[in-house]
């Protein structure tokens, strides 16, 4: 099949390698302009982009697609079978969503109508899913609306976003496939409508999202470890500055004990009371230093029983 692929961050890579390498046409790449990243301020090419010139494929970075005549017309002119849409982050209007012959076809990381929206991973995680997975939808002019053709489903476990964001890559990588090749071979799909009365919102994260609030319940913060891991992390304030706590688990508390306050600080992990239960911090991050193990900071920094983050 001739196919444009729209997509910008690593989450799309599976998938463009995994289509080019099952002899599709791959008519055109298009992703967002490169930006500048990192502290050095640096511009860099989106992870789509760097995939595609090394399995060299035409690459478009337009500013803009709503009301581009010139890319509009680029797109027309090629007259894809079908656009394959994986977290490009630009909203296509009408116009374009009419030109495949197959449609625009998103590969979504959630199970829709569930987690619509730009974080459907983090807040999967966040909102405590058993399941996890990904949905082939079929794009309207809507937020993630569309009818989903295809989906796949995993077991959130104790995983963090990473770990959760790679399995579901691949896995959105193969179902995208799966679906393309059934379309090609004339194969009936039934499109299901999703019921939007089920359906909830993954909004954008920030960094703001990480700071922990220890008058929530301790299994609520565990998640929000996980889940805003590795981006933006999750931190509270020892001494009034920033303490990253990259890793964490759930354990005991003390009944009383006031939100926030350090109940122990050993080779364990440090026990912070939360408003059910307690947070054990297992890996964190002082400003100006190396994350590092609980215990490994505990050696050259002391934190005694009784002091309260936050």
């Amino acid at each position: 099949m001739k196919i444009v692929f729209m997509g910008t961050p690593d989450f799309a890579v599976p998938a463009l390698k995994k289509l080019a390498a099952d002899g599709h046409e791959i008519a055109l790449v298009v992703t967002k302009p490169d930006a500048m990243k990192g502290r050095g301020n640096k511009v860099q090419a989106s992870a789509v982009k760097e995939c595609a010139l090394a399995l060299s494929l035409p690459v478009s970075q337009p500013e803009k697609v709503k009301g581009n005549t010139a890319f509009i017309e680029q797109l027309q002119a090629l007259a894809p079978d079908a656009v394959v849409v994986i977290a490009y982050g630009k909203i296509l209007p009408k116009e374009i969503l009419e030109i495949p012959l197959h449609g625009c076809l998103n590969v979504h990381g959630s199970i829709l109508p569930r987690h619509r929206g730009a974080a459907p991973i983090q807040w999967t995680i966040l909102a405590g899913d058993e399941e996890g997975g990904v949905s082939i939808m079929q794009m309207d002019e809507g937020m993630d609306t569309g009818d989903v053709l295809a989906e796949s489903r995993v077991p959130v476990d104790a995983h963090n976003a990473e770990e959760l964001f790679d399995i579901l890559s691949v896995k959105g990588a193969d179902l995208i496939a799966e679906t393309l090749a059934k379309i090609e071979a004339g194969e009936q799909i039934t499109a299901v409508p999703q019921e939007d009365a089920l359906a909830t919102y993954a909004p954008m994260i920030t960094k703001k999202d990480g700071l922990l609030d220890f008058g929530r319940p301790a299994a609520e913060l565990e998640r929000r470890v996980r889940g805003l891991y590795p981006w933006p992390g999750t931190y509270t304030y020892l001494d009034g500055q920033p303490f990253k706590i990259w890793t964490a688990g759930l354990a005991e508390g003390t009944p009383g004990a006031a939100p926030g306050t350090v109940l122990r600080a050993d080779r364990e992990g440090i026990l912070i009371a939360c408003g059910e239960g307690a947070l054990l911090a297992k890996e964190v991050q002082a400003p100006g230093k190396k994350r590092m193990a609980a215990d490994a900071y505990l050696k050259g920094h002391s934190i005694e029983k009784g002091t309260v983050l936050g």
